[in-house]
C-alpha cells in the first residue's frame, strides 16, 4: 500500500477538532506474550483508519498504524487498563495502555469502529437506512400507477408472479441488436449489453448481468443470455433496462464496469462509450404472442426530448426443452466476417429425470448461479446451454459428522487403555503419557466441533479462509459445476464436474512435506524404537482396530439374538425359534472367526509380560506360538510371577488356554443348536402321537412343554454368553495393548499425523459424498448404471492441477493419501423416514459407511440388491499434471518424480477397475457417444502418455476425463483453491464436449470459450468481481478472461526469456 508522506505529515498536524479521538497512551510491540521493549508514552491521534503515534502533541508523527484487517482484544479485568491490537497479516501485536479504565474502554471502542470491518459495518447500516427510506417512499409512489385491484387491505402492492416449472429459472431470454449507429461511419463497433432490473416496489435500479463483447459488427447477436434463478424476486410488473455500450479499450472495461454507479453513464474517454438504452416490462415479454420484443434503442441527451434512435434490440424469451420456430438469423464469425445461417429451432428432448428428486437434491445443493448461452452447431442450428454452479451443504455437514465419530472413537480407545488393568511401572508410565496426549487431541476435536457448530453464513469455505484453524476440516470451494445441453436432433445431456480445492492440511503447513513423505518417514523411525516398546507393523495395527470394531459390533448383536431365542422358547414358537437360532449362529460364527489370528496370541503374551512381577528369561517380542510355549514351559521360577485374574488362572502363561477359551464359544453354540434340534424333534413326534387325543389335554401339554424348552435352553445360553464375555475381555485388552504400542512408539508425531490425515480425509470425503449423491440422482433411471453400481462399484476420477514445486508438492502428497483413503469408504442407499435427506455416516477410521437417504418414490426405482442394503464400493483415482509457472520451475530445476509415481500408480488402479468392469458388465451399458472410441485403446494411449514424461502433458488429463465419462464415473477437478486453474480446465472441457459430442461450430469454439470465461457474464457480483463471498481482491489485477491451458504450454520458454532479460537489466544497472 502506497502513501504520500507529505500528506500524512500534514494530516497529523491538523487541529485537535479534526480527529476522531486523541490522547496520551503507553504503546509498545508484542510478540506472543513478550513485549519487545517497555511501553513508551506517545500522543496518539485517530483519524479514520489511521492511528498517528507522536512523541508529544506538537511533534511530527513518528509512526502511522493502518487499522486494516485487525481486531481489538480487551481484557475483562476491572483493574486492567490495557488492550491488544492484533493484525491478521501476522505483524507484531500493538500493546496499548491507557491512564484509566474508562479511557481504555473509550479507546477500545474507537479503534474497533475505525477498523476497516467497523467502517464496512457503518456503511452497511447507512445503506440499510437509505433502503428503508426509499422503500417507504416507493410504497407511496406505487399507489399512483398500480390499479386498485392490486392493493390489499393493508395498502401494500400485490404483484403478478411468473408461471414456471419447479426448480427451473423464472425467466430466461436472449439478446441481439440491429442497425446500431456509430459515432463515426468507418468505426466498427465492439458492443455489449448491460442488464439492470427495476423492482416495482422499490424503484431502485440494480445492475444484474452483462453479455459478452461482440466485435466488429453493427448487428451483434449475443451468445450469452440472461437467466433469473427460481428464488429471484421478479414479477410481470418488473422493468428491465438494457444499456448498450461500445468498448474502445477491452483491457480496461472489466474494471470500469464494476465501479461505475448504476445511475451514471461512463465517460467517453475511459474505454467505452454509451450508445443507447431501452426498457421493457417482464409481463410484456411473457404475454407476447411470438414471445419476442423489438425495442427501439435511444440515446438520451439533454438537447433532445425523446432521445435519438440509434438502433433496435431484440429480446427473445427462452424456454429450455421446447420448440422454437422462427426465421433464419445471420451472425458473424470471429475473424473472417463470414455469414453463418442459423435456424432457431430445437428438437423436442426426452425429459431429464429430475422432477421427483427436487426435495432430496435441494437438501444437498443451494445458492445456484446460472448462466445461459446459445451456440451454433456445424449444421447451422442453435443449441442452448445452461451452466449452473451451486454450493453444497455437505461442505460442513460431512466434516461435523466425521469429527463427531472421531470423538466417540477416541473416547472409546482411551477407555480401553484405562481398562488394561495393572501394568508394570514402565508400561504404566507409558500408558499415562499416551492417555494424556490423547486427551489433549480429544479436547482439540471437541473444540473444533463446537466452533463449526457456531458457523453461520455461506455453506462453503472460500480460499482466503484456508489457513483458519477452526475450518481446517472443511473443503475449499466445494461446488457443483453442471452443464445442461439442449442440442438439435440429440437428447438433452447433463455434464457434471465437482470442483474443490486440493484436500490438504493448509493450517499445519508443508515445511516438512505432505502426508506421503511424513508417513513414510514416521514408519521408518518407528521401526527403530523397539527398545522402548514392541513394534507392530501397520497391518497388525489395522488388524487390531478391526478386531476391536468387530467386538463392539458383534457382542451386542449376539446378546440380543440369544435373548430372542429364549423368548421364542418361552412362547413355544418353532418357526420363531428356528429364525432366532439361524441369526444367532451366523453372528456367533463371525465372532469366533474374528479371533483366529496369530496377532491375538502374540498380543496376549506381550500383555502378560507387561504385568507387574512377570520376569521372563528372554525379552518379550512377538514370536511364533511354538517359541512362546517352549520358552514359557522352561521357566523355573513360577513364584516370581504374580497371578492375574484376567490372564491366565495359574502361575505360568499357558498359550493353549486362549485356544480353549475362544473354542468354548463355538462348543457352546453347538450345544445350543443340538438342544434346539432335539426340542423341535420331540415337538414334531408328540404332535403326531397326540393328534387324535383330547384337544384340551394337548393344550396343557403344550404349555408345559413351553416351560421345558425355556428351562432346558436357559443354562446353555448363559454358558454361551459367559464364554463370549471371557473372550471379549481378553481380546479387548490384548488389542488395546497393541494400540498402546503404536501410540507410545511415536508420541506426539503419531497423533499429529493422525490429525493431519483426518483433516485431509474429511475434505476428500465431503467432495466424494457430494459427487456420489449428484451422480445417483442424475442416473436414477439408467438401469445400466445402477447395475454397474452394485456389481462393480463407482469410478471416481480426480484431475489434479498442482505443481510439484515448493508448498504445492506437499499439497499433492496430502491429496494423494486422502484420495487413496477413500478406497475404504462404502456407500449404502436407504429409504428416508423423514424430511431430512442429509447422509448419515457410521463406522470408524479406515472403515466408514455412508448411508444416502432417498424418498420412497425414488427408492423404489433402485435394483433389489441396492434396496436390500448392499454396500457399494468406490474406486478413486488421481491423475495430476502441473500447468502453472511453478511447474515450469519444477521441470527445469526441480523434481517431477512425485507426479510421475502418482500417475503410474493410479493408472494401475484404473486398469484394475476396467478389467473388473469388462468381466462383470455387458458392453451395452456404456454411454452412447457419437464416436465411441475403444476404451482399451484409450487406456493404452493414457499409458503411453504417462510413460512419455513430457512436460505439462495435458493430454493425460483429457484422456483420463474421457475414460471416466465413458465408464459412468464421477469427475473432480482440483487445484490449490479451485479457482483460476480449475475454471480454466472446466471451461475448456465443457467447450471440448460441445465440439466433440454436440457439433459445436468450429469457428465458434474460441468465442464460446471466451463467453464461459468472461467475468462480465457472471451475473450480479460485488464490486471486486470476486467469485468467492467475503474475499477482498481490490489489489489483485483483473482481466476479462482466464488464460487457456494451451498458452501455459509455452510458458516455460517465456519464463527463460524473462530470466535472461532480468539478468541483463541487473548487470547493466550495477555496471
Amino acid at each position: 500500500m502506497r502513501f504520500n508522506a507529505k500528506d500524512l505529515a500534514l494530516l497529523a498536524k491538523r487541529p485537535s477538532g479534526c480527529f476522531d479521538k486523541e490522547g496520551k497512551l503507553k504503546i509498545c510491540r508484542v510478540v506472543g506474550d513478550e513485549k519487545l521493549i517497555e511501553p513508551r508514552e506517545r500522543w496518539c491521534r485517530l483519524k479514520g483508519n489511521l492511528l498517528f503515534l507522536m512523541k508529544n502533541k506538537s511533534s511530527e508523527a513518528s509512526e502511522v498504524v493502518i487499522l486494516e484487517r485487525c481486531w481489538v482484544v480487551e481484557f475483562k479485568s476491572k483493574t486492567d487498563v490495557s488492550i491488544i491490537l492484533k493484525f491478521q497479516s501476522g505483524e507484531p501485536d500493538l500493546y496499548i495502555e491507557a491512564a484509566s479504565k474508562p479511557d481504555c474502554e473509550a479507546w477500545a471502542v474507537a479503534l474497533g469502529e475505525a477498523n476497516s470491518e467497523g467502517l464496512r459495518n457503518k456503511i452497511q447500516q447507512l445503506r440499510r437506512l437509505i433502503m428503508e427510506i426509499k422503500e417507504e417512499r416507493a410504497s407511496e409512489e406505487a399507489r399512483q400507477f398500480l390499479p386498485s385491484s392490486q392493493v390489499d387491505s393493508l395498502g401494500e402492492p400485490q404483484f403478478t408472479s411468473i408461471q414456471r416449472i419447479a426448480n427451473e429459472p423464472k425467466l430466461e431470454f436472449s439478446l441481439a441488436c440491429k442497425g446500431l449507429v456509430a459515432a463515426t461511419r468507418d468505426r466498427k463497433l465492439n458492443t455489449f449489453i448491460q442488464v439492470s432490473v427495476v423492482h416495482p416496489a422499490e424503484h431502485i435500479l440494480t445492475r444484474y448481468s452483462s453479455t459478452e463483447i461482440v466485435e466488429g459488427t453493427r448487428d451483434p447477436l449475443f451468445l450469452t443470455g440472461v437467466t433469473f434463478p427460481p428464488e429471484y424476486p421478479i414479477y410481470e410488473e418488473t422493468k428491465i433496462k438494457l444499456t448498450v455500450y461500445d468498448v474502445k479499450d477491452k483491457s480496461q472495461d472489466t474494471v470500469l464496469t464494476s465501479v461505475l454507479p448504476d445511475h451514471k453513464e461512463p465517460r467517453a474517454d475511459v474505454g467505452r462509450s454509451f450508445l443507447g438504452c431501452a426498457t421493457f416490462r417482464v409481463g410484456d415479454l411473457v404475454k407476447s404472442k411470438e414471445q419476442q420484443l423489438t425495442l427501439t434503442l435511444r440515446f438520451l441527451s439533454r438537447t433532445s426530448d425523446g432521445g435519438k434512435t440509434v438502433g433496435t434490440i431484440e429480446v427473445n424469451l427462452v424456454k429450455m426443452g421446447e420448440f422454437e420456430d422462427g426465421e433464419m438469423d445471420h451472425i458473424t464469425t470471429d475473424a473472417q466476417d463470414q455469414k453463418c445461417a442459423l435456424v432457431r429451432e430445437c428438437t423436442a428432448p426426452e425429459g431429464l429425470s429430475g422432477k421427483d428428486n427436487l426435495p432430496s437434491l435441494n437438501a444437498v445443493l443451494k445458492n445456484p448461479i446460472c448462466k445461459l448461452y446459445r451456440f451454433p452447431t456445424s449444421d447451422n442450428k442453435w443449441m442452448r446451454i445452461r451452466e449452473q454452479m451451486a454450493e453444497t451443504t455437505l461442505s460442513f455437514h460431512v466434516p461435523k459428522e466425521l469429527i463427531n465419530l472421531h470423538i466417540k472413537e477416541d473416547m472409546r480407545r482411551n477407555q480401553e487403555l484405562k481398562d488394561l488393568g495393572e501394568l508394570a511401572p514402565h508400561w504404566d508410565n507409558m500408558r499415562k503419557s499416551v492417555i494424556a496426549h490423547c486427551d489433549q487431541m480429544l479436547s482439540m476435536y471437541q473444540d473444533t466441533l463446537a466452533e463449526l457448530g457456531k458457523h453461520t453464513g455461506s455453506s462453503f469455505k472460500s480460499s482466503c479462509s484456508k489457513g483458519e484453524k477452526t475450518l481446517e476440516f472443511i473443503p475449499i470451494n466445494l461446488h457443483l459445476q453442471r452443464m445442461h445441453v439442449h442440442s438439435p436432433r440429440l437428447k438433452d445431456a447433463l455434464y457434471d464436474v465437482i470442483t474443490v480445492g486440493a484436500p490438504a492440511a493448509h493450517f499445519q503447513g508443508f515445511k516438512n512435506g505432505g502426508l506421503r513423505k511424513l508417513l513414510s518417514k514416521f514408519e521408518a523411525e518407528r521401526r527403530n524404537t523397539g527398545y522402548q516398546c514392541i513394534y507392530y507393523s501397520p497391518e497388525n495395527t489395522a488388524k487390531a482396530k478391526e478386531v476391536l470394531s468387530n467386538i463392539n459390533h458383534l457382542q451386542p448383536l449376539i446378546s440380543s439374538h440369544a435373548d430372542l431365542l429364549l423368548n421364542s422358547a418361552s412362547q413355544h414358537s418353532p418357526d420363531s425359534l428356528k429364525n432366532s437360532l439361524k441369526m444367532l449362529s451366523e453372528k456367533t460364527e463371525l465372532f469366533v472367526h474374528a479371533f483366529k489370528d496369530q496377532l491375538v496370541r502374540s498380543a496376549l503374551l506381550a500383555l502378560y509380560t507387561a504385568r507387574p512381577g512377570c520376569v521372563l528369561k528372554k525379552p518379550a517380542v512377538p514370536r511364533s506360538s511354538a517359541e512362546e510355549s517352549d520358552d514359557l514351559k522352561h521357566q523355573n521360577h513360577p513364584s516370581q510371577i504374580k497371578r492375574q485374574d484376567s490372564i491366565p488362572h495359574h502361575s505360568e502363561y499357558d498359550e493353549e488356554e486362549w485356544d480353549r477359551v475362544w473354542a468354548n464359544v463355538g462348543k457352546s453354540l453347538n450345544c445350543v443348536i443340538a438342544m434346539v434340534d432335539r426340542l423341535l424333534e420331540k415337538d414334531n413326534s408328540s404332535k403326531t402321537k397326540e393328534g387324535e387325543s383330547d384337544p384340551s389335554a394337548a393344550d396343557c401339554k403344550v404349555l408345559h412343554a413351553g416351560g421345558d424348552w425355556y428351562e432346558q435352553l436357559y443354562p446353555l445360553v448363559i454358558t454361551l454368553k459367559d464364554c463370549m464375555g471371557e473372550v471379549v475381555t481378553r481380546a479387548k485388552q490384548s488389542m488395546a495393548f497393541v494400540l498402546l504400542q503404536e501410540l507410545a512408539c511415536g508420541l506426539p508425531q503419531c497423533l499429529m499425523l493422525t490429525l493431519r490425515r483426518d483433516i485431509v480425509f474429511s475434505q476428500a470425503l465431503a467432495g466424494l459424498v457430494c459427487g456420489f449423491i449428484i451422480k445417483l440422482h442424475t442416473s436414477l433411471h439408467d438401469q445400466g448404471f445402477l447395475q454397474q453400481l452394485h456389481t462393480v462399484g463407482l469410478l471416481v476420477q480426480y484431475e489434479g492441477l498442482l505443481s510439484t514445486y515448493s508448498e504445492e508438492a506437499g499439497m499433492l502428497e496430502d491429496m494423494a493419501v486422502g484420495i487413496s483413503d477413500l478406497q475404504k469408504v462404502m456407500f449404502k442407499v436407504i429409504e428416508a423416514k423423514s424430511e431430512d435427506f442429509l447422509p448419515i455416516i457410521t463406522g470408524r477410521r479406515e472403515h466408514y459407511v455412508i448411508e444416502v437417504q432417498l424418498p420412497a418414490k425414488m427408492f423404489e426405482l433402485l435394483p433389489q440388491e441396492i434396496k436390500e442394503g448392499k454396500l457399494l464400493r468406490m474406486y478413486p483415482v488421481l491423475f495430476n499434471v502441473g500447468i502453472n509457472e511453478q511447474q515450469t520451475l519444477a521441470e527445469r530445476f526441480g523434481d517431477t518424480t512425485l507426479q510421475e509415481n502418482i500417475n503410474q500408480e493410479n493408472l494401475e488402479l484404473l486398469k484394475e477397475y476396467y478389467n473388473l468392469f469388462t468381466e462383470k458388465m455387458p458392453p451395452d451399458c456404456l454411454p452412447h457417444f457419437q464416436e465411441q472410441n475403444d476404451l482399451k485403446g484409450l487406456l493404452e494411449n493414457l499409458h503411453q502418455n504417462i510413460q512419455a514424461k513430457r512436460r505439462k502433458n495435458v493430454e493425460i488429463m483429457w484422456l483420463a476425463a474421457t475414460i471416466c465419462r465413458k465408464l459412468n464415473g464421477v469427475r473432480f477437478t482440483c487445484c490449490k483453491s479451485a479457482k483460476d486453474r480449475t475454471s480454466m480446465s472446466v471451461t475448456l472441457e465443457q467447450c471440448s464436449i460441445l465440439r466433440d459430442e454436440h457439433q459445436l461450430h468450429k469457428d465458434f469454439f474460441i468465442r464460446a470459450l471466451d463467453c464461459m470465461r468472461s467475468r462480465q457474464t457472471q451475473g450480479a457480483l460485488n464490486e471486486s468481481d470476486d467469485p468467492e463471498t467475503g474475499c477482498l481482491t481490490d489489489n489483485k489485477p483483473t482481466s476479462r478472461h482466464f488464460y487457456p491451458v494451451a498458452l501455459l504450454l509455452v510458458s516455460s520458454h517465456l519464463l527463460v526469456v524473462w530470466l535472461i532479460l532480468s539478468l541483463a537489466l541487473l548487470l547493466a544497472k550495477y555496471q
